[in-house]
């Protein structure tokens, strides 16, 4: 079944959310098919719902936190790296660190980064104590509609979003041909037959088609040891006003074998000194490499008093001027495959003024 934007153009009243355990929704998908500008959508429009925001990034600086809009108390930040490496050490605390405030918090939305297997994650709300205090209620892929293609399927974790996907979000589907999002269609149906499609432009789309829908199957995800056999156990206590008891909770180690399978490395670059906007222009346009997937970051330029954001994303980038929240500084990460670091960080300071 595939769904528009322009359907079922329901009021936020309408959002029946379930009030059995904290409703959670993931959102997932590859490097830069949207995932955060979805999260801005979700919240801005939220209305009286009390969200709480999970975000996680592969790189050394988290530059998502600065984009998303404001979020008051509603952001817990997990420590950097891929959330499916450090599940147990950071998305399970943080998620009690949520269930023990104080104030009311009516749903969760974790985004995961690009290159992030949703299946660890999955089977942490089903498969532990979690499951007696959350229900997960859906698995959103976003979808590059315009970029996404076979090449991505070389990536475990790319084929992977889409196989435990409910809703699959063709994004950017204004810079799509309909052949193109008439192939994609296709190929969703065929990794995933029961697969809901939207089609978005900028992340638009009506809150209840995404929440509070129910979609995750509680029965289908059950923990089989022989999949996770890298995995370790150890124990972890909690100690709470509503539950004082111990849960088990994975170890993954750093080097997951799906980034290891993928070959993706992020490489973090950041100085209190300008960029010459001319020469780093340069760099991108002449000679950043070609294994770069995405970039991402907070720019400063020599000639210009603004602040910079910058998103790249395959052979796209913008920047996006706004004012400045903190001392000017460049914060920027390029996450590809087999990344040259020390070539890189040459480049970019050749950039610098």
């Amino acid at each position: 079944m595939t769904y528009t934007t322009n359907q079922k153009q329901a009021n936020l009243e309408t959002l029946d959310i379930p009030k059995v355990g904290m409703p959670v929704t993931i959102i997932t998908g590859f490097l830069g098919s949207g995932k955060t500008t979805l999260l801005n959508q979700i919240l801005q429009n939220k209305q009286d719902l009390k969200v709480a925001v999970l975000v996680n990034e592969f790189g050394d600086i988290n530059i998502d936190s600065q984009l998303l809009v404001s979020t008051d108390e509603d952001m817990v930040e997990l420590s950097n790296g891929c959330i499916c490496c450090t599940i147990n050490d950071g998305l399970v605390d943080a998620v009690y660190r949520v269930l023990e405030r104080e104030d009311r918090i009516d749903y969760m939305v974790i985004e995961t980064t690009g290159v992030a297997d949703p299946l660890p994650i999955i089977l942490t709300f089903l498969g532990t104590e979690l499951r007696d205090f959350t229900n997960l209620d859906s698995i959103l892929t976003v979808v590059d509609a315009e970029s996404f293609d076979a090449e991505h399927f070389q990536s475990e974790a790319a084929f992977k979003q889409i196989t435990y996907g409910d809703i699959v979000i063709l994004n950017k589907t204004d810079l799509a041909t309909p052949e193109k999002l008439q192939e994609l269609e296709d190929f969703v149906h065929d990794v995933k037959v029961d697969a809901r499609i939207l089609h978005t432009t900028h992340g638009k789309v009506a809150l209840p088609l995404i929440l509070g829908v129910g979609l995750t199957p509680k029965d289908v995800y059950t923990p089989q040891k022989e999949e996770h056999n890298h995995h370790e156990h150890h124990d972890h206590t909690h100690n709470h006003e509503h539950h004082e008891n111990a849960h088990n909770h994975e170890h993954h180690d750093h080097h997951s074998e799906h980034l290891v399978n993928d070959g993706f490395v992020s490489v973090s670059f950041q100085v209190d000194k300008p960029f010459d906007v001319h020469k780093f222009e340069n760099f991108l346009t002449e000679e950043m490499s070609k294994d770069v997937f995405r970039a991402k970051g907070i720019l400063w330029f020599s000639d210009s008093p603004m602040r910079h954001v910058f998103q790249l994303s395959g052979p796209r980038y913008q920047l996006n001027a706004d004012e400045w929240k903190k001392s000017p500084k460049n914060e920027v990460v390029f996450i590809g495959r087999h990344l040259d670091t020390k070539k890189m960080h040459s480049l970019l300071n050749e950039c610098l003024v």
